[in-house]
């Protein structure tokens, strides 16, 4: 007999099955459990610790995806639109985890919304994952908050409410990283999701992930037929890891220049008369409102603003994690808590 193959492993040493969580009891074909696979592919690819990782969730089908996928990591799955706040108190008391939240379209932009806003408005360091499929999945299939005015199912009857757009209302909240992307489209959710993890505040990805049970048919915008079909990418995502800068001389739309990467690869860029502007916020609002009169599907990096501080940097908190500092260091002392009251007397 041959010699076993020996497993590859990342950078630090583990397998991609160490990433790995528990099987999915969700439905097969879910678009949710393809984004679960996409992050364990990622996880592992970007050497990321486990431990070093606190997924978090709310309730829905999209809510039990954080126990599919990461095993050995953190987790919490909270009350039902409540995860934001849960997500603010972890990384204010250790800002130094990464933070993974999964939430639905019902729990995002119905019961949580609220909190999602103010998670947006405050800036908190985490990848905020929306598995939007146009429906409460979970309850047999009544129409969420972001489902297609004016389409009609089986069970829940015709909805007569326009959606919800969760990419506009994470930008008019202040996000500084919205993208929107298609379950069945592997590659870009990869890359999307190794960006999201290096942005410094809240990045929300807006994943389109059909509900094989009660929302594929070809006339909803979140089904498969739809999203194959209509698809429309703003732009193609790649993502390098930091390193020292590489410039290139400026050259002239419309022609190819080769340039040599740290790896000793080589990438050709061509230089488009036009290109989408992710810097752009009102660009990105028009863009989004036009493809949604227009039921277009658009996927990528629709805003990025990389400059504004997160909550942690903004509140001055400590190198060192609140919740490793001793006890000294949190407490005041009793002969401070006197001088305090006396103050107030």
């Amino acid at each position: 007999m041959g010699a076993k193959r020996k497993a590859r492993v990342n950078l630090i040493g583990l397998e991609k099955a160490d990433y790995n969580g528990k099987t999915s009891t969700l439905c097969k074909g879910c678009g949710h459990n393809s984004i679960s696979s996409q992050i364990v592919s990622v996880a592992y690819e970007l050497s990321i610790q486990p431990h070093e990782i606190i997924k978090l969730s709310g309730i829905g089908c999209s809510s039990k995806s954080p126990a599919y996928f990461l095993g050995r990591s953190h987790g919490f799955n909270s009350l039902h639109g409540r995860m934001p706040s849960i997500a603010t108190g972890a990384l204010m008391a250790n800002h130094s985890l990464n933070a993974i939240g999964v939430s639905g379209d019902g729990d995002t932009a119905s019961i949580g919304m609220g909190q999602f806003k103010h998670l947006m408005r405050r800036n908190v360091r985490m990848v905020y994952i929306v598995e939007n499929n146009g429906v409460y999945g979970l309850t047999k299939g009544q129409f969420s908050a972001t489902a297609d005015e004016g389409q009609e199912l089986k069970y829940a009857g015709s909805n007569e409410l326009p959606p919800i757009d969760i990419c506009m209302e994470a930008i008019m909240a202040g996000c500084g990283f919205v993208a929107r992307s298609f379950s069945g489209d592997a590659k870009q959710v990869r890359e999307l999701l190794k960006a999201a993890l290096s942005h410094r505040g809240t990045a929300v990805l807006d994943i389109i992930s059909p509900c094989v049970a009660f929302n594929n048919h070809d006339t909803s915008t979140k089904s498969y037929g739809y999203g194959r079909e209509h698809e429309e990418q703003l732009h193609d995502i790649g993502w390098v890891p930091p390193a020292e800068e590489i410039m290139i001389d400026d050259y002239a739309p419309g022609e190819m220049k080769v340039v040599e990467l740290h790896d000793g690869s080589h990438l050709q860029l061509r230089k488009l008369d036009e290109d989408y502007d992710p810097k752009d916020k009102m660009g990105a609002l028009n863009r989004l409102m036009w493809a949604q009169e227009k039921q277009e599907f658009i996927t990528g990096l629709i805003y990025y603003d990389g400059e504004r501080e997160n909550l942690a940097e903004a509140s001055h908190l400590p190198q060192q994690p609140l919740a490793h500092l001793p006890e000294d260091k949190l407490r005041p002392s009793a002969d401070s808590l006197d001088e305090i009251m006396a103050s107030l007397m």
